[in-house]
């Protein structure tokens, strides 16, 4: 008895510093956030008023600007949690396929995770602004010189493209773990029996690998849908606001614009009840798969 409470107690001892850093730098800004979001808290004022739901109902109904920043929001993930996956499970299949030069074409590949996003776009800012225009220049490619930034037709497939660049890497290395994870034995035996690679590859490996693919999915409906260092370091939430996304919204509307932090909190609170609800969907949803797989 005495020897299992002493394990009990080094087990917490060693846990402590990691709940109270969790506590302290996670929980207890979550439910401050929550409860500032029912009140007009300017973030400096000692005295603000409760509004209850005001903040909520004004953001859905009165607000334009982060509405559409929701429907911005929503296609930049359509299109995130799509394309991410397909090149990298694309990319995944190439390196796992190849005998030779394979940790080359893995460097290569995931080289652009290892770089901050902010960077990457202040990097991609200049490819856009001045590369780009100079290569139509030299080879005759007009199309090449466009606004890739700075025209609202160009600026959402700018952002799409460096976010793309910067994160299917990360995604690739983890389908090459489930791959990898696929017996030989079990695509030879369905080879032997007559099936084509593209067969085998839809009806053995794809299901074999759904835990691959059910963290690659969670992880990007999550960061795709809480974007904000590239949009912000591409184009600001420009031109004009038509590539705002939600988290950039919030960021004007807490730091940049009224300071009004309890209203951005509602706001906060909303893109967590959307993340929160999707992602539930999407793992019970791709769990049953792996039951049934």
């Amino acid at each position: 008895m005495i020897k299992k409470y002493q394990s009990t107690v080094s087990l917490l001892l060693f846990v402590a510093p990691a709940f109270i850093c969790y506590l302290v730098f996670l929980l207890i800004p979550t439910f401050g956030g929550m409860y500032y979001s029912l009140t007009d808290w300017n973030g400096l004022n000692r005295t603000y008023s409760f509004v209850g739901l005001g903040n909520f109902v004004e953001a859905l109904r009165d607000d334009r600007y982060f509405t559409d920043s929701i429907r911005f929001t929503l296609k930049y993930v359509l299109f995130m949690v799509v394309l991410q996956n397909v090149f990298a499970l694309l990319f995944a299949v190439f390196i796992e396929s190849r005998k030779k030069l394979k940790t080359f074409f893995r460097t290569i590949f995931f080289m652009p995770n290892m770089i901050s996003v902010i960077i990457s776009a202040f990097m991609w800012t200049f490819v856009f602004s001045q590369v780009l225009p100079q290569l139509a220049v030299k080879t005759g490619l007009t199309f090449l010189d466009q606004s890739w930034i700075g025209d609202p037709k160009f600026s959402f497939f700018s952002i799409l493209a460096v976010s793309l660049w910067n994160g299917v890497g990360y995604m690739m290395i983890i389908y090459m773990a489930g791959l990898q994870g696929v017996p030989e034995q079990v695509k030879e035996a369905a080879m032997i029996d007559g099936a084509t690679p593209l067969q085998t590859f839809f009806k053995v490996t794809l299901p074999m690998i759904t835990h691959a693919i059910t963290i690659c999915l969670f992880m990007t409906l999550n960061s795709a849908f809480k974007v904000f260092e590239v949009v912000y370091g591409l184009t600001g939430g420009g031109p004009g606001r038509s590539t705002q996304v939600m988290a950039l919204n919030i960021y004007e509307e807490a730091f940049s614009n009224n300071f009004r932090y309890g209203y951005a909190s509602a706001k906060a609170i909303i893109l967590f009840l959307m993340v929160l609800i999707i992602t539930v969907i999407q793992v019970s949803v791709l769990k049953k798969r792996e039951v049934e797989a």
